[in-house]
């Protein structure tokens, strides 16, 4: 699963990725800092607790595990993940983050990097456009100042140039899609479109859904298609973009911006059904840094800190002023919200659950003993054969039958998993 950071130059986007990702890239204050996209991944606490927790109860209670110490650095969690980690019981799962190069408007006219930035988002499951909540960047990405430029006139040039996109993809065979319709009616329509837009991650019921729209909202979609003239078709792309790039916004520089300075670029966003959340990039990189050299204890996703012994010693006090004006952010946004906008677009926009792949469903354990070594996002509705995919091809082809591991069941193919599931998979080598 890939999430997209789009957006103009120069809005944070770098920032907001080595935030997330904690890799160092280029973060500097011109357009175009990032000129090929930059991929990682990032680590979302999982919603529920991992299983390790149950399989620790468990052991207790048969006595085969003491109890867990206040001294254990990992909270009581038994799990040895491959990726991630797990403290506490809480379990972190990656997603794979996109931070492509900045969008400058006439990009489907080839200006700025023109259709290779789009096409760079081409293979992503969703985006997160990051905007200038403060206005101090024009268009072009330029530092003018806060207040300069309004944080909506960003969002809409976004939205356009993605449908315009779009547009000019339909645009480039529409005659031939007009004797597909003639000939098969609707159904050629959306074979059409699907067929054209296949390459940037749409699915039929995604044109059909955006098909339905497009009629509610343009008497003109009431014609046959090959009277539809270039207006009728932009509009019909805008529908489009909504179904296949739905839109995510990370207010970024909100901690710099005025009280209310993004509220209408969140009523908008939320009308058309996507997320927006407030975000502070730099002070979630701060944070993370201070943390992994330990000078302060930062859980992830948090909306405070602590400064440990070793941060006491070594801080000077501008650097513990510093911090504290970051703590005053951190309460005055209710954190930095960049982890709670990618949890939200993970769970509630592509509605992922997490599995866990075993190979011994006895002591939950891979060929190499590792406990719970996996945590994949899928799709809710994954079935068990489905999960084989998502761990190789090869499993998939081969699958025989699962175990539940949690009750011992076998289940077969189609069995549709639950959220926080443990599973083998039996499939023929």
């Amino acid at each position: 699963m890939r999430i997209g950071l789009v957006g103009k130059p120069n809005v944070g986007k770098s920032t907001t990725f080595s935030a997330l990702t904690e890799s160092a890239v280029e973060i500097a204050n011109y357009p175009f800092t990032t000129i090929d996209p930059n991929v990682g991944v990032t680590f979302l606490p999982a919603q529920s607790d991992c299983p390790c927790k149950d399989l620790r109860s468990k052991k207790e209670s048969d006595g085969r595990l003491d109890p867990v110490t206040e001294d254990d650095p990992k909270m009581g969690s038994l799990c040895e993940p491959r990726t991630g980690a797990c403290v506490g019981h809480v379990r972190r799962v990656p997603v794979t983050l996109v931070d492509v190069a900045g969008l400058v408007p006439g990009a489907h006219d080839g200006k700025g990097r023109g259709n290779q930035f789009l096409n760079d988002l081409a293979q992503c499951d969703a985006l997160i456009q990051v905007v200038d909540a403060s206005g101090a960047t024009d268009l072009e990405g330029n530092p003018i100042g806060p207040g300069a430029c309004n944080p909506i006139e960003e969002h809409t040039f976004l939205v356009e140039e993605l449908a315009m996109w779009i547009h000019g993809i339909l645009d480039s065979g529409w005659v031939r899609g007009v004797r597909r319709v003639q000939a098969e009616g609707e159904r050629g329509l959306v074979t059409y479109i699907h067929g054209q837009l296949s390459g940037i991650g749409s699915t039929e019921s995604k044109v059909m859904n955006a098909l339905d729209s497009f009629k509610r909202d343009c008497s003109a979609s009431e014609s046959n298609p090959w009277d539809w003239d270039t207006t009728t078709r932009t509009i019909l792309s805008h529908h489009l973009r909504r179904s296949v790039f739905p839109l995510c916004v990370a207010a970024n520089k909100a901690d710099e911006a005025e009280d209310g300075a993004w509220d209408a670029l969140q009523v908008h966003v939320e009308s058309e059904g996507g997320i927006l959340l407030p975000t502070s990039a730099d002070s979630e990189l701060a944070l993370r840094r201070a943390a992994k050299v330990g000078l302060i204890d930062y859980p992830i996703g948090s909306t405070d800190f602590s400064i440990t012994d070793t941060g006491e010693l070594n801080l000077s006090e501008p650097q513990k002023k510093g911090l504290e004006a970051i703590r005053q952010r951190l309460h005055r946004l209710g954190g930095t919200g960049l982890v709670p906008l990618v949890s939200k677009i993970v769970r509630e926009r592509l509605d992922r659950i997490v599995a866990y792949p075993v190979q011994d469903e006895t002591h939950w354990t891979d060929g190499d003993g590792r406990i719970l070594p996996d945590a994949l996002l899928v799709e809710r509705g994954t079935v068990a054969k489905g999960l084989a995919y998502a761990v190789h091809s090869d499993l998939g082809d081969g699958f025989i039958r699962a175990v539940d591991a949690r009750t011992g069941r076998v289940i077969g193919a189609d069995h549709e998993l639950a959220d926080n599931a443990v599973v083998k998979i039996v499939a023929k080598t």
